[in-house]
């Protein structure tokens, strides 16, 4: 079978989905960032590296604050070497391995405006160097406190979904289901979910995808302290309505996730994405409890290594087909 499904669909397709019907790939990666490479700009202008800065991971961004730092100082510690280590007095001049790790202390304690006094600049070039790397030193610094700053301060969802959506029994039909759950201390509360889907047709003997939203059977809960399972109920009203396993494994199929809701603390609404392609969708499974009462039945254990847990089950039989 190719991997346009031929099948006509009887919901009407959805225009505000973002994307065109000829778009291609993964709409939406798993870190809920757009699969978009944008052409035509030039890096600078293509980048937010604030924005880029604030996205990396904590080990990421610390490595990069790093290898910057001892980047621009072994650039300043070559241009004092090729000015000459006699212009710099307190050098160790016993061999050239020792001049070179002095000069290079000496440029991180004036980029960082330490200046233990040991080695200092003399005559013009070198003074010249010192004063602009001090300078450079400073705004490094105060970009780099904003950075933190804009780290620790800028609100997030820290959701969790699980790896897979699975298709699993639900009431007398099946439904597709996927999970998510906060995995920090952060309070939400108004939770919301938007779920849509991207599958691709064939038209005229010319692939397109189309895009649907997907009716949930509970989209808003108040407040976000445990997991939440979201149930697609695969029924007439569905995209997915008469799709058989064939039919999820061959054709292209993306769900998209949107999640916002809002958090106390910050006093701010936040959002994460995410999407699950056919391949990441199991059929015929239903995901296993993740939390359970405490030994005392005074707290409730949520158990986040569960999240990806799942068991294979039957399905109903009798799964109508569309005609």
């Amino acid at each position: 079978m190719a991997r346009g499904f031929r099948q006509k669909i009887r919901q009407k397709n959805t225009e505000n989905s973002g994307f065109g019907s000829n778009a291609s790939g993964r709409f939406i990666n798993k870190d809920g960032f757009p699969n978009v490479k944008r052409r035509g700009v030039n890096v600078f202008n293509k980048l937010s590296w604030y924005h880029t800065m604030l996205n990396l991971s904590s080990f990421r961004f610390l490595s990069y604050l790093v290898i910057a730092y001892v980047v621009v100082n072994l650039c300043f510690a070559f241009i004092y070497y090729l000015i000459g280590v006699e212009h710099l007095t307190g050098i160790d001049k016993s061999d050239p391995l020792n001049e070179f790790i002095d000069v290079f202390f000496f440029s991180s304690q004036t980029f960082t405006t330490v200046g233990y006094g040991r080695i200092a600049p003399v005559g013009f070039m070198a003074s010249l160097v010192a004063t602009f790397e001090a300078f450079l030193g400073l705004l490094t610094f105060a970009i780099a406190t904003g950075l933190f700053y804009g780290r620790f301060s800028r609100p997030r969802a820290y959701l969790r979904f699980s790896d897979n959506a699975v298709i699993a029994p639900f009431q007398d039909t099946t439904a597709l289901m996927f999970r998510l759950a906060p995995y920090k201390n952060n309070a939400l509360s108004d939770a919301d979910v938007i779920v849509s889907t991207a599958i691709e047709v064939i038209e005229n003997g010319v692939p397109k995808s189309n895009f649907y939203r997907l009716e949930i059977q509970l989209s808003k809960i108040n407040t976000l302290a445990l997991n939440w399972t979201i149930v697609h109920k695969i029924d007439e009203n569905s995209p997915f309505y008469g799709f058989t396993e064939e039919d999820f494994k061959n054709t292209d199929i993306e769900i998209i996730i949107q999640v916002r809701a809002f958090d106390e603390v910050f006093s701010n609404t936040v959002v994460q994405r995410t999407s699950y392609v056919s391949e990441e969708i199991i059929f015929g499974a239903k995901f296993v409890p993740m939390y359970s009462p405490s030994k005392d039945n005074l707290s409730t254990i949520l158990d986040l290594d569960k999240i990806n847990e799942y068991q294979k089950t039957e399905l109903p039989s009798a799964i109508e087909v569309q005609q």
